[in-house]
């Protein structure tokens, strides 16, 4: 019964063990040996990768677009949700329907009336422009995944909270939005992994190379190692990007199904 979970895990594990492994080699180790673990690892292909390549400035870029970015898509998106989830209005079948829909417009289609727009507001080559598109193409599913988790809440919480005399913002601020942590967790861990590993957007809005994220900045040491030919510098390199999405799904993946499931109780 276990069989095909096990050749899964091998699938899934093994080639970000090799990845691992290739980055601790030489060059040569790696036409020599690419199956076999480094003779002696070096660890000076993180060092060169990350200050005489600039990839340490694009890990700190991108550090800072998420962060800031995450921090708007929670905002505003719970905002959104919990105004859909618990009131009802004219037009808000409509405005749900428009988040719904934004889920299903590709990213392709936008970049050219996109890039257009912010090169006429002054916001191209910049992070204000980058960020605010981000967070433009990532609210429709953070508003899905908050509207159903707000749903499921209890409406008798938010009534105490009417009685002792809160207002409608004290109440998602004090009382509902602590309540969906859980959610919140999950639609911001899932907002992480696109942000971080983003390329085609960041690639038409940024053109100034200190500005660059780390997927620019990977995207261009790849360009420059078909010259170089320092492969355990560029596999270093990959590492750094994976490192720190294993990571966070490693810590929150028990938050990141709390949140989907719960966020699924009711519709």
């Amino acid at each position: 019964m276990y069989v095909p979970l096990v050749i899964y895990s091998v699938i899934v594990v093994y080639p970000m063990v090799w990845l691992l492994s290739a980055s601790l080699k030489t060059s040569l180790e790696l036409f020599e040996s690419p199956w076999k673990l480094p003779a002696v690892p070096q660890w000076n292909n993180f060092g060169r990768v990350w200050s005489k390549v600039g990839i340490g400035q694009c890990f700190a870029n991108s550090v800072f677009v998420t962060a800031v970015t995450m921090f708007f898509i929670l905002l505003i998106g719970s905002m959104a949700a919990y105004a859909l989830a618990r009131f009802k209005f004219r037009g808000r079948d409509l405005i749900h329907n428009t988040f719904m829909s934004g889920m299903m417009f590709p990213v392709f289609l936008g970049i050219v009336p996109l890039f257009l727009l912010l090169r006429n507001l002054g916001m191209w080559n910049n992070y204000f422009g980058l960020i605010a598109s981000y967070v433009a193409f990532s609210l429709s599913f953070t508003v899905f995944i908050l509207t159903g988790f707000f749903r499921s809440l209890p409406h008798e919480l938010s009534e105490a909270g009417m009685i002792d005399g809160c207002s409608h913002f004290t109440v998602f601020w004090r009382i509902m939005l602590p309540i969906a942590k859980p959610g919140l967790i999950a639609a911001g861990i899932f907002n992480f992994f696109g942000i971080w590993n983003e390329y085609p957007l960041a690639l038409v809005i940024i053109a100034d190379d200190k500005l660059r994220t780390l997927p620019l900045g990977i995207a261009a040491l790849v360009m420059q190692q078909q010259y170089e030919t320092d492969w355990g510098a560029l596999f270093a390199g990959l590492v750094i990007v994976m490192l720190p999405t294993l990571l966070v799904y490693l810590f929150f993946q028990r938050q990141i199904t709390e949140g989907l499931t719960a966020g699924a109780i009711k519709g």
